[in-house]
């Protein structure tokens, strides 16, 4: 009887409420019905109703899309840093620093006007009206652009670019333009257009190192910012665009046709007659730094970033001595522009990264991108891609690890897991193959084959244990290198190859003294010994194969005259990234070529240009040296006695096994030898049939 009470009392009070809020709707509609317009005022109404009902929508949007955008200022961003780090080459010359020149500001009152003039009438010419974007100058910009057809005027307002000077990279995507707005709002609300301009001028790269026009004009013209003239103001001003296209100590005949556009603009702009800017163009600016060594400026940024996270507290005034050797970090340079210069509008392709570093880890050289200037994204460090087949390594590594060896026999040939089926390049397979060339032709059903008896997990687990510090993503692809890497992680994995199996975490710097004299950091004294990832006998194997992708693989325009060379090539899906992965006894370095926005090339390899601006800079960086031979690659790799194992659970076909032990390799040839040198056979009609049994038990005694 009581949980009848119970069941009554539920049923009759949920009755009740649902009366109730049928009641209290329908007497609410009665009371909006009182509202309702009729005849010509309703369609005003109606309209107001919807656009209020949109712009509660729209302003959720822009909500959402403003809070990752003010993540960035929860720190205190307006404080100057107070680190001030001077950089040695590896060999005691300075090379640039960071963080002190950014305390180099003048006042905006004591700036000359005329660098404040061509600095607004080319960068921002309504800095003064506008709330932070500039709507019309952006109009006017994309409508000019499109008549021309390429990018000739620039949309972001001064207030935007500082925006992204202070919170954001140069990386172009559609994410951080969002962002760059809604931070420019955010200044405009926080800061005066005193300050903003103030920001501006102390904080924009101007090339050489330099951050600032105070910092520029006394690197440039070797004299104060209050100090230069109209001509070397328009020179300054012209440097914003583009710092390293127009630097004048680079190519001063650029940097003078800048300046005189920027003359241009101050005319154009109302700000100056051409009478007044005459004299400027009739004699333009000289520079004092013609023959001034270019910076390395990528590696810095790195190794700067690398210095405070070994001294975050304390003096911050520290003299540091880096890893880099100038000479290399300039070949390689020059060998990535001249390889964009030459073939990057045959391959489309605009972006491009390398590092090279001594199997130990010490970075002698690091390239970020093509031109600092117009991109401090560093790609070599930040940037997110896929490694294709430069991948793979890690999958044959583990695979030796469970048993396989250069000569175990792998099967080439159709295989699904699922609804997928991966394709070699070219569309063809091979059958049964030594597993050496699997990776010397780069087989994709083998690398998924290996990942199916292994384990993904393994491989991932290795990966990790050798150097790459990004989430790997445990997909059916991952073999194939579908996941996402740093070109500085996979120069320190492929290391661990390079310095006889182990790890080899990439460094910028040796030592770091601080303003009293002492050395608070030193890496032989601080830093305990390597960990052995790799074993010999595995080290072995994979320095034999890898060292055969070059002699006879995808990896030919990467081979060294004279010099043993090992290495892998990696391309992915639609030809959007392209990789050469290699090394000798004495260097390892990592190559990529792509498009920022993930584009795809055209139809470029990692045998292309990643291997030929590989094979160009290690041929200079051996030069004068003491040759080393890469770690176990002239030992035969031992078979042993452990079988490979079998596999017929990754897709393949259960009759026919993947792998044949290296017992069974052996005892093949031997029977291949028997049957060359056997006796001429008998006509088939005299053949008696009892020896076939026998015959065919041989042949499958060794599976």
């Amino acid at each position: 009887m009581r949980l009848i009470e119970i069941d009554a009392y539920i049923d009759s009070t949920l009755f009740r409420i649902w009366t109730a809020l049928k009641d209290g709707a329908e007497a609410l509609s009665r009371f909006t019905r009182r509202f309702r317009m009729t005849g010509w005022r309703r369609a005003p109404i109606e309209l107001l109703g919807d656009g209020l009902t949109m712009g509660v929508g729209a302003g959720l949007v822009m909500l959402t899309l403003a809070l990752p955008a003010f993540d960035a200022t929860k720190q205190d961003w307006l404080a100057q840093s107070d680190y001030s780090v001077t950089f040695l080459d590896r060999y005691g010359a300075e090379i640039g620093k960071r963080g002190a020149r950014h305390s180099e500001a003048v006042p905006l009152e004591e700036m000359p006007d005329s660098l404040i003039k061509a600095t607004l009438a080319t960068e921002d010419r309504r800095f003064y009206a506008h709330f932070g974007i500039d709507i019309i100058g952006t109009a006017r910009a994309l409508m000019e652009n499109l008549r021309n057809d390429a990018v000739r005027q620039g949309g972001s307002s001064i207030t935007q670019q500082l925006a992204k000077n202070l919170f954001l990279s140069n990386e172009r995507t559609l994410d951080r333009k969002i962002k760059e707005a809604f931070l420019a709002l955010y200044l405009e609300s926080n800061l005066s257009k005193h300050d903003i301009l103030q920001l501006y001028l102390d904080r924009a790269y101007m090339g050489g190192g330099n951050f600032g026009a105070a910092a520029a004009a006394e690197f440039y013209f070797g004299k104060k910012v209050t100090d230069i003239t109209l001509a070397e103001a328009a020179m300054l001003a012209g440097l914003y665009k583009a710092p390293a296209r127009y630097a004048p100590h680079i190519n001063l005949p650029a940097a003078r046709a800048r300046a005189n556009d920027v003359l241009t603009n101050m005319v154009q702009a109302g700000f100056m007659t051409e009478g007044q800017v005459m004299g400027a163009r009739r004699k333009p600016a000289d520079v004092v730094r013609k023959a001034a060594d270019a910076s390395p400026d990528y590696f810095l940024d790195w190794a700067f970033d690398e210095v405070k996270k070994q001294v975050p507290n304390g003096d911050r005034n520290l003299i540091v001595r880096s890893t880099v050797d100038m000479n290399i970090a300039r070949a390689a340079d020059e060998a990535v522009e001249s390889a964009l210069r030459e073939s990057g509008e045959r391959y489309r392709v605009s972006q491009a990264a390398m590092v090279v570093a001594e199997p130990d880890g010490a970075v002698r050289a690091l390239v970020g991108g093509r031109d600092y200037g117009e991109s401090q994204f560093n790609r070599a460090t930040d940037a997110l891609r896929q490694p294709g087949s430069s991948f793979k390594p890690f999958v044959y590594t583990a695979a030796v690890q469970h048993g396989y060896t250069p000569k175990s026999i792998v099967l080439d040939a159709p295989i699904s897991i699922g609804n997928w089926s991966p394709k070699n390049y070219g569309g063809r397979f091979m059958g049964s193959i030594p597993l050496t060339t699997a990776l010397v032709r780069s087989l994709n059903t083998v690398a998924v084959r290996l990942a199916g008896a292994v384990g993904r997990p393994t491989i991932i687990d290795l990966a990790h244990k050798m150097g790459i510090t990004t989430n790997i993503i445990n997909s059916k692809s991952l073999p194939l290198g579908a996941t996402d890497v740093r070109v500085v992680d996979m120069t320190g994995a492929y290391a661990v190859f390079a310095n006889g199996g182990y790890k080899a975490t990439p460094y910028a710097f040796t030592q770091i003294v601080n303003s009293q004299g002492k050395v608070i950091f030193d890496r032989k004294r601080d830093v305990g010994p390597p960990e052995r990832i790799l074993d010999e006998k595995t080290i072995g194997a994979m320095n034999y194969m890898l060292g055969q992708v070059p002699e006879r693989g995808t990896g030919r325009a990467a081979k060294l005259q004279g010099i043993k060379t090992a290495g892998k090539t990696g391309t992915t899906n639609a030809y959007r990234d392209a990789w050469f992965m290699g090394f000798t006894g004495n260097y390892v370095g990592g190559v990529w070529f792509g498009n920022d926005d993930f584009t795809s090339t055209n139809k470029m390899t990692g045998g292309s240009l990643p291997a030929q601006t590989w094979n160009r800079v290690m041929t200079y960086a051996h030069n004068g040296i003491d040759l080393k031979p890469i770690p176990y690659i002239d030992e035969p790799a031992s078979d042993g006695d452990r079988p490979a194992p079998a596999i017929a659970s990754a897709g393949g076909d259960a009759q026919r096994p993947l792998s044949l032990s290296a017992r069974t390799t052996e005892r093949l040839i031997a029977l291949e030898k028997l049957f060359e040198t056997a006796p001429p056979l008998k006509p088939q009609s005299a053949v008696s049939y009892e020896a076939t049994p026998p015959l065919r038990a041989a042949a499958l005694a060794g599976q």
